[in-house]
Order: C-alpha cells, then sequence, then structure tokens
C-alpha cells in the first residue's frame, strides 16, 4: 500500500538546518526552546566519542532542573542517563536479543518473520542495523511509552519483556542513535509513526533532557491519502529535527522506509555503531555474509583447519557469531515463526536432542508460602564427548536464554567433562540485561542442586564414554542429603540399550556394598530376599527396553516432523517473495490509479 502524501506549504518550510520545538519524553513538559536544540557554545564543544565504553565521559555543562506544573515539580531525564542505562548490556549480542525479544513477544499479535540485516547510512556509507517484525506495530501514544523509561503494557504472563527498559539500553549499547518506524491499526484507524531517540543529537546540541522528534500520519480511505495529525507548527518542527539527525534528508526518503513494512509492523534502524577499542567497528559485517559477528572475538588468530573440536563446538561459536546464538536463544519456537538473519534463515537448534545417554531429572524447589514448582532438567553427553571439554546447563527463563551452558561443577572439569543439561527455570527472575540470574536464595539453591546432578550423572554414566566408571557413587553430605530431600526428587528414564550391567544395577538400587555371597546363601530369608530383588531387577530392564524403544520411536517422529517444518519453511519463504512482489504491484497500480483520478478531477 502506497497511496499519495497529503501535500502542503509547510513541508516547504522544513530545513534540515532550522530551528524547531520538539516532543518530549515527558509529556507535561512544556517546549523547550528552539535555539537550544542546536546550540554549539562552549558548553558543550566536544564531539560525540565513537567508543562505547568511553562515550560517556562528557560533561555539558548544564545543569538538570525540574518543572514545575500547578505546583508540582517533574524531573528531567539527563542525555547522560542513556549511555549510563545502556551500560548494562556487557555484550553486544544481548543487546541484539533484547530487541529480537520484542519482535518474538509481537507473535501473539500475528507476527511471523523478524528480519536483522544491515544497511548503509545514505548520508554517510557507514553499516547501520536494522531489525524488523510483523507484529502489530505501534501508534504515536504506543512509540513514545515505548521511548519512555520503566513503562511496559505487556499483561501476558509468556511475555519475555516485562521491565519497559530493553528497548531503550538495548538499542544505545549498539549504537548512539536510532530511528524507528512502525504502522499500525487500532481503533479502525490506520496510522504510522517516526520516532528518534539520538544520543549524537543530544549531546551535541547541548540539552539538559531527552528529547524525542516524533512524527505521526493517518491513512486517510476518502482521499486515499496520508496525513499527518499534529498541528502543522509541531509538524514541521519535529520532521526538521528527524531529516538533520536521522539517516534520511528528505521526508520522501525518510517514508519511503514504510514500503516493506506492509498494513502492520515496526523497523528499528540503529546507527553510528560503536567502535571497540582498537577503532574498528564492533559489530563485523565482513567476515561472513550470512552472519553478524563480533569483530574482538572472530579474530583469534587460529585458522579453522587448526581449530579443536572445543574450539568449533556451539558453546564456544555463539560467543562471536550472532547465528550461532540465535539458533539456540529460545527453546521452543512456533513453526509459523521464522527469523531471517543477512537473507538467510536461521536454523532452531534443540541442544537436547544433541545430547547422548540422555535423562530427565525432575526438581521440585519450594518458591515460598510453602509452594512448590517442578522442574525437568535434561541431562546427558554431548554427542561430540569425550573429544570435547565443555559442560554446563543451559538455563532458560520463559522460553528466552539466560545462561549458555554455565559451568556450575566449577573446576572440577574431570568429574564433569562433557556433562551437559538444558532447563526452564521461570521460578527465579533474570536481570535486566537477560544475561543472568539475580542472586536470590532461590538461585543459590539451583545452582547447588545443579551441580550435585552433574557429579550424580557422571558417577553413573562415565563410563559409558571410556572413563573408568565408579562401582559406588558419591556419597553425598549430610547437607546435601537433606536438601535434596527437601528441595528435589531425582526420576531417571534411560534411554539407552547399551548401559553396562554395573550400572544397570546402581539405577535399580541393588549390587552396591552387598556382603559376601557365601552368608548370603546361608540364609533362607535373604535368599528370598534376592529372589524378589532379582525379579525388580528383570522388570526394570525389560521397563528399559520398552522406554528405549519408546523413545527412539519418538525420535523418528521428531526427524519427520523437523524435515516437514524445513520443507514447509521453504515453501513458507517462496510464499513471502510472492507476497512481496504482489505487494509492489498492487501499490504501483493504486498510485497508478490515484494518479489518473487526480488528473480527471483537475480537468
Amino acid at each position: 500500500m502506497q497511496p499519495e502524501y497529503q501535500a502542503s506549504s509547510r513541508r516547504q518550510d522544513v530545513k534540515s538546518t532550522g530551528h524547531c520545538g520538539t516532543t518530549l519524553l515527558d509529556k507535561e513538559h512544556s517546549p523547550i526552546d528552539a535555539s537550544s536544540l542546536y546550540s554549539m557554545s562552549p558548553i558543550c564543544p566536544a564531539p560525540l566519542c565513537r567508543q562505547f565504553w568511553k562515550a560517556g565521559n562528557y560533561d555539558s555543562g548544564l545543569i538538570s532542573k525540574s518543572s514545575s506544573k500547578n505546583g508540582t515539580s517533574f524531573l528531567s531525564v539527563h542525555p547522560k542517563f542513556l549511555h549510563s542505562n545502556a551500560t548494562s548490556h556487557k555484550w553486544a549480542f544481548g543487546a541484539i536479543a533484547e530487541l529480537l525479544d520484542n519482535a518474538v513477544d509481537e507473535i501473539q499479535n500475528g507476527a511471523t518473520f523478524a528480519v536483522i540485516d544491515k544497511m548503509l547510512n545514505p548520508k554517510d556509507g557507514t553499516s547501520a542495523l536494522f531489525i524488523q517484525d510483523n507484529g502489530g506495530g505501534m501508534d504515536q501514544e504506543a512509540m513514545r511509552c515505548c521511548l519512555s523509561f520503566g513503562f511496559s503494557d505487556k499483561k501476558s504472563e509468556s511475555a519475555i519483556g516485562q521491565y519497559g527498559n530493553g528497548f531503550k539500553t538495548s538499542s544505545m549499547r549498539l549504537g548512539a542513535d536510532v530511528v524507528v518506524f512502525s504502522r499500525c491499526m487500532k481503533n479502525r484507524k490506520l496510522t504510522q509513526t517516526v520516532g528518534l531517540l539520538s544520543f549524537t543529537f543530544l549531546t551535541r546540541a547541548g540539552v539538559d533532557r531527552i528529547v524525542v522528534p516524533m512524527i505521526e500520519y493517518e491513512f486517510m480511505s476518502t482521499t486515499r491519502k496520508w496525513t499527518s495529525t499534529c498541528s502543522e507548527q509541531h509538524f514541521v518542527n519535529n520532521l526538521s529535527l528527524l531529516l538533520q539527525w536521522s539517516p534520511f534528508s528528505t521526508e520522501e526518503e525518510l517514508l519511503k522506509r514504510f514500503d516493506d513494512i506492509g498494513d502492520h509492523g515496526t523497523k528499528i534502524i540503529i546507527y553510528n555503531l560503536w567502535l571497540n577499542d582498537e577503532g574498528k567497528m564492533e559489530l563485523d559485517f565482513q567476515s561472513d555474509p550470512e552472519d553478524i559477528r563480533i569483530s574482538c572475538d572472530a579474530e583469534s588468530g587460529k585458522s579453522c583447519s587448526r581449530m579443536s573440536v572445543s574450539d568449533l563446538h556451539l558453546a564456544n561459536t555463539l560467543r562471536y557469531s550472532l547465528r550461532a546464538y540465535l539458533s539456540i536463544l529460545y527453546l521452543r519456537i512456533p513453526g509459523n515463526f521464522c527469523i531471517w538473519l543477512c537473507g538467510q534463515i536461521v536454523e532452531y537448534h534443540n541442544i537436547a536432542n544433541d545430547l547422548k545417554y540422555r535423562e530427565f531429572i525432575l526438581y521440585k524447589p519450594h518458591i515460598g508460602g510453602g509452594e512448590e514448582v517442578s522442574v525437568i532438567t535434561s541431562v546427558g553427553f554431548l554427542k561430540e564427548a569425550p573429544l570435547v571439554n565443555i559442560h554446563g546447563f543451559n538455563v532458560y527463563h520463559k522460553n528466552r536464554l539466560i545462561l549458555p551452558f554455565w559451568n556450575v561443577a566449577g573446576s572440577s572439569v574431570n568429574r564433569s567433562r562433557g556433562v551437559v543439561g538444558v532447563l526452564e527455570a521461570n521460578f527465579i527472575k533474570p536481570t535486566h540485561d537477560k544475561q543472568d540470574f539475580e542472586k536470590t536464595p532461590l538461585f543459590q539453591k539451583l545452582e547447588h542442586r545443579l551441580k550435585e546432578m552433574t557429579w550424580e550423572y557422571w558417577d553413573h554414566h562415565c563410563g559409558l564414554i571410556g572413563y573408568h566408571a565408579t562401582k559406588k557413587p558419591r556419597a553425598p553430605s549430610q547437607a546435601s542429603s537433606e536438601s535434596g530431600k527437601k528441595h528435589a526428587t531425582a526420576k531417571r528414564k534411560n534411554y539407552d540399550h547399551q548401559m553396562e550391567p554395573e550400572i544397570q544395577k546402581q539405577k535399580a538400587g541393588i549390587g552396591v556394598n552387598r556382603p559376601d555371597p557365601e552368608p548370603i546363601q546361608n540364609s533362607p530369608a535373604t535368599t528370598i530376599a534376592s529372589d524378589s530383588e532379582d525379579q525388580e531387577r528383570v522388570l526394570l530392564l525389560k521397563e528399559n527396553k520398552r522406554l528405549h524403544a519408546s523413545c527412539l520411536e519418538n525420535e523418528k517422529i521428531e526427524e519427520e516432523y523437523t524435515a516437514k517444518i524445513t520443507s514447509l519453511r521453504g515453501e513458507l519463504k517462496e510464499a513471502q517473495r510472492k507476497y512481496r512482489r504482489l505487494l509492489v504491484q498492487s501499490a504501483a497500480a493504486l498510485l497508478e490509479n490515484s494518479k489518473k483520478e487526480h488528473t480527471v478531477i483537475v480537468l
């Protein structure tokens, strides 16, 4: 849909260097003096630093003041807060994941894809990052809330975002400036909104509060044109700021970003991307055309042929390859949703499917008030074991990966080598950057229990991958035993039919620390007990074979479904291409008809 935009004499008044007013994050603030937005006085002479960890070292010389209205004071948010707030993200990929979470949350509003790619800044030719989804979109009020601090209207318990701070911290962590385009249908009104959050503008203009230029258009069905919804002066002022500080120099060029959004969706463009300490762009778009990498980690000095199996494992590549990280970022992805990275679909990867000799362990922590929750943890050896020295647990929260390959066993590598687990811990809260959990007593108990799981699993199964099997599991301490009784129960279902007899006995709870056979034969009572235990062992072995067969059948079904999903994704990709071509054709036809109608009216 590309109808005409309402022409007006006010467009001619918009100049990229003109003075203007603006929209504030806090609507209660009165507009500030236009001249202050472009003040380049000696108070703020320093240019913006391009290195993120040094960008906060500036002194505007301005003092934030509260404004009073009807006897009530309103606090201003100083531009320095944008940078200090963004330092909560230590890792660039964590910031990208935060932005992608917003797209995933839009699945409930009909989103079927998210796109992450690079583009060139038309003004200076530098690389910029854009993220787009076809979710419900935002009108002007929703975008104002998105660009404000601490506001979140996500009510769903399954929503990943909840603090109302992720967009600001993540976008400012990746680059100095971000421009947002969003189109939505609300109350039978089709609107499109553009908003700008620019650290460069705020610091160079020397303002003492965060100012967000924003414009909105509404589609008028009677005239089939987009018309601005705000006052003429407000529109001219905000458009002027957008054209000066965004990558786009004209209104036509700015609004062209809506061409591929459709009737609803959101696109964010982050530009003036930060540089690392070596002066290179932190995000590497050149090394792999189908991936985005982190420059400092990608250049490790090792060629692929000299890297070990551990170096090439997902647990290590995810630290510098965005494609690897995104492949495990979500525990479950709906079949009708896909993530595009640099023009290619990100293939979903379930770490639990890579595990051999897998078991499922039930953990039941008490979360307060006597309430008990159940958490099922998948534990097993990596398929590359024992060649890899990787171990740890992948802990998710509300479907989102928080801790990848978390090493809970510490330095006890020999007793945990290759042991990996996967679990979803919704009963503990993540930190604001979603790269760790809050260090609460519940979290500490979870850490202790996962360490016990690692050692217990190793003691029972290390012989299966070539290590010397321990005939007797390590006896837990009294405190550990009491903690296990209080907080967890373990139900093991082993699906490997090649378990050694000794390990099978340990699993059945027999054959460990038993007296010599001669005294047992002299006692009829113990003979009867032994026969009963032997029968129980036989039953357990039969049950193990049955479960193993069932597991193989389920894996076969899963492979079939995976093949079908891959095929459907290919069909979906082709359908999307056709849809986009039809959309462009229909837009061209609509524009042509609109021109013809206009010509007839003039005549």
